[in-house]
């Protein structure tokens, strides 16, 4: 049985930072390997979902870890400047290799991502909207100043990246998204360097920036065993947001941060973002409209009630919801390549019906504990006075 859509995006999460892992610690046959897993599990991710909005940024990781394989195979050459000394990148300095790597860290791009594909998330919608976009048309009614810095926090899967992408098309701002445990990896060179360079771009772009940092645990989680290199990027990182809290109200760059496990941050940087929005799992209303976007294209029965679906997925996130449809259509179309009906000129899939989508709640269960919840709203509840 295939993989669930949220079980592929968590997969290859993991092969990631297995690869950025190895890397560091100069393994580099399990980084190829891991790097090579990621993206596979990536390609099934934008084959599976070819009009998913976020799409971009995945084929964008895949070039990314793409380049990085090559990289450690000795297969990419870059002139040192002179015209006559080719060498492999990693063979190089990190000067010499500095901008190639920057170039594969940071994808920039202004999403075409709507307010309304945002679905639910209400809160988070409003506290976004108080802190970058009424800001950013009406500076002048803001003489205090406003948030540089949005942390993003809750359960995989219920849109964090999607609400920062629809935050940018909101003020047509540039979109730059940065992979915050790629950041860490050795071959991206001087790691503070790169952070330095990634908010001198954004402050050089004319108009608003919205620096979108994921996973961002893996940059500002407390370590005990930290090298230098990781010291050094995290101040960097610490210097560069109090730098855009200095600027005012010239200032047009946010930063972004999104992460699973909001406990894991230290106490220093949670305190520069001083908007901390917790991103839920979809409510009961929300739910309904999203089975609605999901089951769209999908041909259903009569007897198909959304509300009732609704109903009986308390506490699924919206990529849970998203798999539990894709489950549905999948029994349907394989049952009519079982019946060698497939082959027939226009032949179609039976309607989807209630009893489906029930065999398929079943075995699917929600991808979030509830003592998961229990303790987001704990981090929540402490921080969110500070």
């Amino acid at each position: 049985m295939a993989l669930a859509a949220s079980e592929l995006e968590g997969l290859a999460k993991r092969y990631a930072s297995e690869a950025v892992a190895a890397d560091r610690q100069g393994m580099r046959g399990k980084a190829i390997t891991s790097y090579q897993q990621a993206i596979d599990v990536l390609n099934k991710l934008v084959t599976l979902y070819p009009g998913y909005e976020l799409n971009g940024i995945y084929i964008q990781r895949i070039k990314a870890y793409q380049e990085r394989i090559r990289l450690l195979k000795g297969e990419v050459y870059e002139d040192d400047g002179g015209g006559s000394n080719l060498l492999p990148r990693n063979q190089q300095s990190p000067s010499q290799s500095q901008k190639s790597s920057y170039d594969d860290l940071v994808i920039k791009e202004k999403p075409n991502v709507k307010w309304e594909d945002v679905i639910g998330l209400e809160d988070a919608k409003k506290a976004i909207m108080e802190s970058i976009v009424y800001p950013t048309k009406r500076p002048d009614l803001f003489p205090l100043g406003w948030p540089r810095g949005i942390l993003m926090f809750g359960p995989p899967g219920c849109g964090k990246t999607l609400l920062a992408a629809a935050a940018a098309s909101e003020i047509e701002a540039t979109f730059i998204s940065v992979d915050a445990a790629s950041i860490m990896s050795r071959w991206l060179g001087e790691a503070e360097k790169n952070v330095a360079r990634i908010f001198a771009q954004a402050r050089s772009i004319r108009g608003p920036v919205i620096i979108f940092m994921d996973e961002l645990d893996a940059l500002l989680g407390i370590r005990s065993n930290e090298v230098g290199g990781e010291v050094r990027a995290r101040n960097q990182l610490l210097q560069e947001m109090d730098g855009l809290a200095d600027k005012g109200k010239t200032n047009m760059v946010y930063v972004i941060g999104a992460t699973n496990k909001p406990w894991v941050l230290d106490a220093p940087f949670v305190r520069r973002f001083q908007k901390r929005i917790m991103v839920n799992l979809p409510d009961y209303d929300a739910r309904i409209r999203i089975f609605e976007l999901y089951t769209k294209n999908l041909r259903l029965a009569e007897d198909v009630d959304l509300k009732e679906l609704a109903r009986w997925t308390e506490n699924y996130s919206p990529s849970d919801i998203r798999d539990v449809c894709q489950s549905a259509h999948l029994m349907v179309v394989r049952e009519l390549f079982e019946s060698d009906q497939a082959n027939k000129p226009g032949s179609m899939p039976r309607r989807i019906t209630m009893d489906d989508f029930k065999k398929v709640l079943e075995n699917r269960k929600p991808s979030v504990a509830p003592d998961l919840l229990a303790s987001y709203k704990t981090w929540y509840d402490y921080y969110k006075a500070l």
